[in-house]
């Protein structure tokens, strides 16, 4: 029985604001599955949090007592028993009665609860209600108790089971929330249930598809059947009272691989609990894909290695951390998680972290992944934090574990469980243990409690203690050539060229920040006069000295805008370079690097952060930037000893075998020196290719680069100067537009260098998009960007700022504000 849709709210306990008082102790319309802001944003209520400033107006709803209630009939069905209502996510801190009687409490958002409601359900009309206490409350009451510890950001999310993120992030709002946020029921019944299933899956090429199938039964009073199928290629029986395991091999099968390995081939399998009557009495429908992963952790002569390998094959992780895609998890739909993953295919990546601030994700996650051939590294969530090991926390956090390893077993996509975010880095570096004092801070989960929960419920799957770790209790957990590394003092406080003193074998976090597109910006942020400083963008600007550090950023690499406009322009170009530059390092260093997962893909809501796609869904330049230097084959100019040279990354299956003219150019085309090469990469391999000195010795730096053009279509370019002191001209194009199927075509010719143009196409409409950016252009050389729109945009506002944007406006501005256009 379905017990989703409309019920009531109130406010119960809080300092609720006088003027909402009569109407919040009436109730008003609440809708389920939800949280409480959606309800008073319904109801008009409340302003929008994410607006201007509002945010901080609204934090007493994160201190104020909810009760949730709703009316049902309920009448008795002939041979059902049984009756439970399952609650599959409540947020948080929840008491829960029926008819009046209490059924029970709840303390955490990430657990499904089941209750039995056989003896309290009455015929026709029955009462439910579900309150909740202010979580903000309960953790600082906890920590009294518990003992405070170490935690980021101001409230002890350490204290509570809810995610950390909702209490403020460096990108995010302050949003506690409370209310049921997943899909609520009863469910009766007069037979045994299905009460676990887990289909593990292995490949090998010897030994082909293995699925070891782990049931679980409840409320069997005498032994069922427990029937596996997949599909027509094989099925097997077992009888059993409980538990019941059975190993079946599934002859022709083909292997599950991650996207650019292979395909994502799943077959659909059916569990049934067959009674001893014969009748199907509970039925489990999924979708499963046999692989098998490893992680390769071992010394070498330098280090430790971190090596992720699917069906014995080495996987060079291109990834992007995930947060939760909205302060508001009910809003969070499959379409929704369609298009951000989407967002990650397109931009050539292999695998998504999900941060352990936020939540385990809904099956639609991983669904997705799974046909996406995405890989997943799925944190526990714990983030940044020291976490208490007393039976109150311990016995909440082994049973989400539990609940989450099981659930998500099945998925061929989740590869890596990791213990947790920055937890042990903290306790090593962070001044964590003179202030716990001696007191636990959550080594036992890392080292006992969770790799016995996965080796128990998924042994199939590595875990590894945290990120970072180097993989020694002896050495620096965040160590550049052991285990995993986070590379964050790039951003904080030191240039992005420094991202070359690193030599890391897997970086697991590293990020720079941009601001979102100006539409998404502008949607909230509405200072007068604009600027980087205003208390509106303050409010959307969550990182510590996060504007300033963004102008520190620039450094030398582009002068400080004085127009907001330019500022807005030159920090998201700035941001693209810096994450473009950090991989490309770190992928000339293949195969000693084996992998990097940028920080961060996607925002939870309007905001100036790390994100290569923002809150309203725009892809930013990052995002490109992205997209080229995680391409399958990657051409780039690295550093080798005085001089530049030549780094091919290969990631295919394929001989990488090219011809590369690599020549000295001056700015406006003319050709000082060339050579011709002829280079061969193997598959999933690198090559370096030294480069003749006079190639690469300039006679005016401000005025020459090397470029190298491979005949396949990638091209890398050198620059002896910073774009400051380059000869860059402010009128070095010229632009045309025509119509072209249902889109516009905008073509754009250098007459000398052009650096990094890029169409910011929301800025002349917010549901624009383009189909490439952050593109350099030689003397003579033309690029057509592909522009959709709901609405023709005029001509004249794709080929002039603010809208077609160039390093070069930022370095030498044009004599006009619409250039040379060819209408």
């Amino acid at each position: 029985m379905d017990l989703n849709g409309r019920w009531t709210c109130r406010a119960v306990a809080g300092p609720v604001p006088e003027e909402l008082t009569p109407a919040l102790q009436e109730g008003l319309d609440a809708v389920v599955p939800g949280v409480v802001h959606l309800d008073l944003l319904a109801q008009g209520l409340i302003v929008d949090p994410f607006e201007g400033s509002n945010e901080g107006l609204l934090t007493w709803i994160g201190r104020t007592d909810w009760e949730y209630a709703r009316t049902f009939h309920w009448h008795a069905l002939p041979h059902h028993e049984i009756h439970e209502l399952v609650a599959e996510g409540l947020d948080t801190v929840a008491t829960l009665r029926l008819n009046g009687h209490e059924l029970g409490s709840t303390a955490n958002h990430h657990r499904t609860y089941r209750f039995d409601v056989t003896h309290l359900l009455r015929e026709g009309e029955n009462e439910l209600s579900i309150r909740f206490r202010s979580a903000l409350q309960h953790a600082e009451e906890r920590e009294a108790v518990l003992g405070v510890r170490p935690h980021s950001n101001p409230h002890p999310f350490n204290s509570i089971r809810k995610p950390a993120y909702s209490f403020g992030w460096d990108w995010g709002p302050e949003i506690v929330t409370a209310g049921i946020w997943q899909p609520i029921r009863i469910e009766s019944r007069s037979t045994a249930r299905l009460s676990g299933v887990r289909p593990l899956t292995s490949w090998s090429p010897d030994e082909g598809a293995l699925l070891d199938l782990h049931v679980e039964v409840a409320d069997a009073t005498e032994p069922h059947t427990v029937r596996v199928e997949v599909e027509d290629l094989a099925s097997a029986s077992v009888t059993a009272a409980s538990d019941a395991r059975l190993s079946l091999p599934v002859k022709g099968a083909e292997p599950w691989w991650p996207r650019t390995h292979g395909g994502q081939r799943l077959y659909e399998t059916t569990v049934s609990l067959i009674s001893p009557q014969g009748d199907e009495v509970d039925t489990w429908k999924g979708r499963v894909g046999f692989r098998s992963v490893s992680v390769d952790t071992s010394p070498d002569e330098v280090g430790n290695r971190f090596e992720i390998s699917v069906n014995g094959r080495p996987i060079h992780v291109r990834g992007a951390n995930w947060i939760p895609a909205s302060s508001y998890l009910p809003q969070v739909d499959r379409a929704a998680l369609r298009s951000a993953l989407t967002d990650a295919v397109d931009a050539n990546m292999n695998l998504i972290r999900v941060w352990g601030g936020g939540i385990y994700e809904s099956h639609d996650f991983y669904d997705l992944c799974d046909e996406l051939g995405l890989l997943v590294w799925q944190d526990f969530t714990l983030a940044c934090a020291a976490y208490s090991e007393d039976p109150e926390l311990w016995d909440e956090i082994s049973a989400e574990a539990t609940e989450a390893i099981s659930r998500l077993s099945p998925h061929p996509s989740l590869a890596l469980w990791n213990g947790g975010n920055e937890n042990i880095w903290g306790w090593a570096d962070w001044g964590w243990r003179a202030a716990l004092d001696g007191a636990s801070w959550g080594e036992g989960y890392y080292t006992e409690l969770f790799p016995r929960l996965v080796a128990d419920l998924a042994p199939g799957t590595p875990y590894v203690e945290g990120s970072p770790f180097s993989f020694d209790r002896y050495l620096h957990p965040n160590s550049d050539i052991n285990g995993t590394m986070h590379i964050w003092d790039v951003w904080n406080s030191r240039d992005y060229s420094t991202y070359r003193d690193h030599r890391p074998r897997f970086v697991s976090e590293f990020g720079f920040q941009g601001p979102p597109a100006m539409s998404t910006l502008e949607s909230v942020v509405r200072d007068e006069p604009r600027s980087p400083h205003g208390p509106q963008m303050l409010t959307h600007q969550k990182a510590d000295e996060g504007n300033l550090k963004l102008e520190r950023g620039l450094g030398e690499h582009l002068p400080l805008p004085e127009r907001y406009e330019d500022w807005h322009w030159a920090t998201q170009l700035n941001q693209a370079r810096a994450i473009r530059f950090g991989i490309e390092h770190f992928r000339s260093l293949s195969p000693f690097n084996t992998g990097s997962i940028v920080w961060q893909l996607n925002d939870c809501w309007p905001v100036v952060s790390w994100s290569a796609v923002d809150g309203a869904g725009v892809r930013k330049p990052l995002w490109f930037a992205l997209r080229d230097a995680f391409s399958d084959r990657l051409a780039t100019l690295q550093p080798r000893g005085d001089a530049p040279a030549l780094v091919l990354h290969n990631e295919t299956d394929d001989d990488w075998s090219c011809n590369i003219l690599v020549r000295r150019l001056t700015t406006d085309g003319r050709q000082l020196d060339c050579v011709s090469l002829d280079v061969v990469v193997a598959p999933r391999a690198a090559s370096v290719t030294a480069l003749p000195e006079a190639l690469v010795t300039p006679d005016d730096p401000t005025r020459e680069l090397v470029v190298a053009d491979v005949a396949t279509g990638e091209r890398a370019v050198w620059y002896f100067v910073e774009d400051p002191g380059l000869a860059l001209a402010g009128d070095a194009w010229d632009a045309t537009v025509r119509d072209d199927d249902g889109s516009q075509l905008v073509t754009v010719t250098a007459r000398s260098l052009v650096k990094d143009l890029t169409l910011l196409v929301d800025q002349a409409h917010p549901a624009a998009t383009v189909d490439r950016a952050l593109l350099t252009l030689l003397p003579g050389e033309s690029a057509s960007f592909r522009v959709s729109s709901p609405h023709r945009i005029e001509p004249s506002s794709l080929t002039s700022q603010p809208v077609l944007r160039t390093a070069n406006d930022l370095v030498a501005p044009r004599a006009t504000a619409s250039g040379r256009l060819g209408l």
